[in-house]
C-alpha cells in the first residue's frame, strides 16, 4: 500500500517519460508563473509565484490524484477508491473519482480545517474522520481498504502521483525559459517535490531544487540527515497539508538523491509570507502554500544575493476564514515589523507620559503603538505590556537598550513564544489600588500624536489604571481606559470628555467589568 512493488527503482529518465505523458489536464488547469513584483523589489530579486492555488480545488494534488485513478481499471473504479489526507489530496481524489464515475471514501484528521471538509463532501466524497494527524488517518484508511476491497490513492508515495505533481515543473520551465536560479517547494510526505524534482533534474540540472518544511514538522530533513525514514512523535499542526510524521519510501528516495538543500522556517515567517502574497496578488494561500515563499525571503536573507530569479509554488490556498485573525497577528512579528516589550515604569503621575514621550523620539523616525496593556497592580512599578511598529529586523534589541537607557527597565518579548500567545491577552485582574475607578471605552484616530494627544488633556490629579489598546489596521483604534476620578471631580471629568471629541461610552456598570476587573 505505501508504494507500487517495482523490479528495479525507477529513474529520473522513467520518471521524465511518465510526467510528460501524465494525464492531468481533464481537471487540472495550467496555472499562471507570475512575479511577486513588491516581495521583488524589497529582496532585489525577481520571484515568480507559481498559482497553485487557482486550480478549482484550490490545490495542486488533483493532477497526482487524477494521473492515478485515470489508470485504474474499470472493476477497480467500480468498486471505489479510498485515501487519507489532511485536505487537498482529498479533494483532488473526490473531484477524480466524480470525474470518473467512481466512488471516494475519503479518511482525514479530526484537526482538518472545516472548510476542506465541507469542500470533500461537496465534491462527493465519503468523509470518515479519525486521529490528529495524517499519519493516524492513513493507518485508519489501510483497515478500510482492506475491509472494504476499496483501491488506495496515496497522496504522494506512488510514481504515478508523483509524475502527476511532476507537470507543474513542466509548465514552469516552459513559462519561463530564462534564468532561473532555484525552485522552492514545500514538504509534506514529499510527492510534490519528488516530481517537480525528477523533471528540473532531467532538464536544467542546473537550477536548484530547494526543499522547505516547518520546523516543528521536518520529517524528510530528519529523515535525509540520518540516511532513513525517520517517524516524528509528533507534528506542528499550523501548516496541516504539510504535517506528516513519516514521509514515503520512494519519496525519500528520490528527494534524498535530487533536491539540493533543505530549509525550515517557523510559524511566524509563513504568517509574513502568507501576508506578503496576499500583498502582490490579493489571494490569501493556506500555511502550507505560502512556505516556499518564506524559505526565498530566508534565503536572500542569509547569502545576501541580488538579481537572482527564484520560483515558490503556492501549493494551496484552503485556508479557514476564522484563523486570518491568528495569521495577521503574527504576520508582523513573522517580519519583525513589530516589536513587542514588557516594560517597567513607575508607578507615580506623569511616568507613563513621559514613556510615551520617549516612544516619539525614538532612533529611526516615529513608530506607531500597536499594543499597549496595563493594570494597576503595584504601588511602587507598573509592569506595561507594549507592541511597537519597528522597521527591520534586530531593531528589538535597540529600542530594549534604549528604553534602558532612560531609566525604564525593558525584556525583548518579541521572539517569546509565551508572551505572544497568552501573555498579552492576561494583563488585568482585580486590583485593590483601583480606586474611584471609572472605565471608559474610547475610539481614537489611528494616527501619531492621538495618545499624547488624550494625556496631555488629562488633569494630573487623574491616574490611569488600565489600558488597553491593539492596533487591527483599521483607520480608527479602540481603546479601553481606567481612570481614578473622584466623585467631586465629575463635572471636570465630564468637560474633559467633551474637549477631548474621542467618541466614547462609559463601562464602569458593565457586569463583566465588575466580574472581571473591580474590585
Amino acid at each position: 500500500m505505501t508504494s507500487q512493488a517495482r523490479t528495479r527503482a525507477l529513474q529520473p529518465a522513467d520518471y521524465l517519460k511518465k510526467i510528460l505523458t501524465a494525464r492531468v489536464y481533464d481537471v487540472a488547469s495550467e496555472s499562471a508563473l507570475e512575479p511577486a513584483r513588491a516581495l521583488g523589489r524589497r529582496l532585489h530579486n525577481t520571484v515568480l509565484l507559481k498559482r497553485e492555488d487557482q486550480q478549482s480545488v484550490r490545490s495542486f494534488k488533483l493532477r497526482g490524484a487524477y494521473n492515478k485513478m485515470v489508470q485504474l481499471s474499470p472493476e477497480q473504479l467500480k468498486k471505489g477508491v479510498i485515501c487519507a489526507s489532511a485536505g487537498n489530496h482529498a479533494q483532488g481524489v473526490a473531484l477524480s473519482a466524480h470525474k470518473l464515475g467512481a466512488r471516494a471514501v475519503i479518511v482525514m484528521p479530526t484537526t482538518t480545517p472545516q472548510l476542506k471538509v465541507d469542500a470533500v463532501r461537496s465534491l462527493g466524497g465519503e468523509v470518515v474522520l479519525f486521529g490528529d494527524s495524517y499519519s493516524d488517518a492513513y493507518t485508519h484508511a489501510a483497515a478500510l481498504e482492506k475491509k472494504q476491497g476499496l483501491t488506495f490513492v496515496h497522496p504522494f508515495d506512488d510514481p504515478d502521483v508523483i509524475a502527476g505533481q511532476g507537470t507543474i515543473a513542466c509548465e514552469m520551465l516552459r513559462q519561463h525559459q530564462g534564468p532561473l536560479h532555484a525552485v522552492f517547494v514545500a514538504i509534506g510526505g514529499g510527492g510534490l517535490i519528488s516530481g517537480v524534482a525528477n523533471y528540473i533534474k532531467a532538464v536544467r540540472p542546473e537550477i536548484k531544487v530547494i526543499g522547505v518544511q516547518m520546523n516543528d514538522s521536518d520529517a524528510m530533513m530528519q529523515s535525509v540527515a540520518a540516511e532513513h525514514r525517520v517517524t516524528l512523535t509528533d507534528v506542528g499542526l499550523f501548516s496541516d497539508g504539510t504535517a506528516v510524521k513519516l514521509v514515503g519510501e520512494e519519496t525519500f528516495r528520490i528527494t534524498r538523491e535530487l533536491v539540493d538543500e533543505f530549509m525550515t522556517v517557523d510559524t511566524d515567517a509563513v504568517c509574513a509570507a502568507i501576508k506578503d502574497v496576499f500583498v502582490d496578488t490579493r489571494s490569501i494561500v493556506e500555511p502550507a502554500g505560502a512556505l516556499a515563499v518564506a524559505a526565498i525571503k530566508q534565503y536572500v536573507a542569509r547569502h545576501k544575493t541580488r538579481g537572482e530569479t527564484y520560483a515558490a509554488i503556492l501549493c494551496g490556498a484552503n485556508m479557514n476564514f476564522d484563523r486570518l485573525r491568528f495569521v495577521a497577528e503574527r504576520a508582523e512579528v513573522g517580519e519583525e515589523r513589530e516589536g513587542l516589550f514588557a516594560v517597567t515604569i513607575p508607578e507615580e503621575r506623569g511616568s507613563l507620559r513621559r514613556f510615551c514621550e520617549l516612544i516619539g523620539t525614538l532612533p529611526g523616525g516615529p513608530r506607531n503603538v500597536t499594543e499597549f496593556n496595563y493594570r494597576i497592580s503595584d504601588s511602587a512599578q507598573a509592569h506595561v505590556f507594549v507592541g511597537l511598529s519597528t522597521h527591520g529586523k534586530g531593531e528589538s534589541r535597540k529600542i530594549t537598550a534604549n528604553f534602558g537607557k532612560h531609566g525604564f527597565a525593558t525584556l525583548d518579548l518579541t521572539h517569546d513564544e509565551l508572551a505572544k500567545e497568552h501573555i498579552r491577552h492576561m494583563v488585568g485582574g482585580h486590583s485593590k489600588l483601583a480606586q474611584d475607578e471609572r472605565l471608559m471605552r474610547f475610539v481614537f484616530p489611528e494616527r501619531p500624536g492621538a495618545l499624547m494627544k488624550f494625556l496631555s488633556l488629562m488633569r494630573p490629579g487623574w491616574n490611569i489604571s488600565l489600558f488597553h489598546y491593539r492596533n487591527q489596521g483599521a483607520d480608527y483604534g479602540r481603546i479601553l481606559v481606567g481612570l481614578q476620578v473622584p466623585k467631586a471631580d465629575d463635572k471636570a471629568f465630564a468637560k474633559f470628555l467633551a474637549t477631548l471629541g474621542y467618541p466614547h461610552v462609559e463601562e464602569t456598570a458593565n457586569p463583566v467589568y465588575r466580574l472581571f476587573l473591580q474590585t
